[in-house]
């Protein structure tokens, strides 16, 4: 059985995070989401907002389950018996920093990290990009998922 996390935090989920889900979801018999928990983090949305967005998102989708974890992604990996790191690029930028942690995280532990390009309509979107459009009252629907149009405060 293959299976894989997609880590992040998720704040919120993206239209591009769904894009990777949805065709990631196709490589592996599961897909974990893993939401990362940083307490020297600011979020916007709660941890259980952001696991509620995901859960909506997929919740037709048997082979994705939404968990959370503190710590390092290889330890996680290795405690629910994951073989594989998936991850979308949608920059050169991105694909250095991805690269690095990638590296590390293989000397770490036996986790290969997968790489999926996001889709043109939605490489320039960002978590960082949809929290700023929300803080302004910009119309931030085009940006995210259903789920967080939905049940955003």
């Amino acid at each position: 059985m293959k299976k894989a996390i997609f880590p992040g935090s998720f704040d919120p989920i993206t239209s591009g995070h769904h894009d990777i889900i949805t065709r990631g979801v196709k490589l592996f018999d599961e897909l974990i989401i893993a939401i990362g928990v940083n307490s020297n983090k600011k979020y916007m949305f709660s941890l259980e907002e952001r696991k509620k967005f995901i859960e909506d998102s997929f919740k037709h989708e048997p082979k994705i389950k939404v968990l959370t974890y503190k710590g390092l992604t290889v330890d996680f990996c290795q405690q629910n018996n994951v073989e594989f790191i998936l991850r979308g690029l949608r920059n050169p930028a991105d694909f250095e920093f991805e690269k690095a942690i990638a590296h590390t995280n293989r000397d770490l532990a036996p986790i290969e990290t997968v790489f999926l390009l996001t889709a043109a309509s939605t490489s320039y979107i960002s978590s960082s990009i949809v929290r700023e459009v929300i803080i302004n009252n910009g119309d931030y629907t085009k940006l995210v998922p259903q789920s967080v149009r939905i049940n955003k405060k």
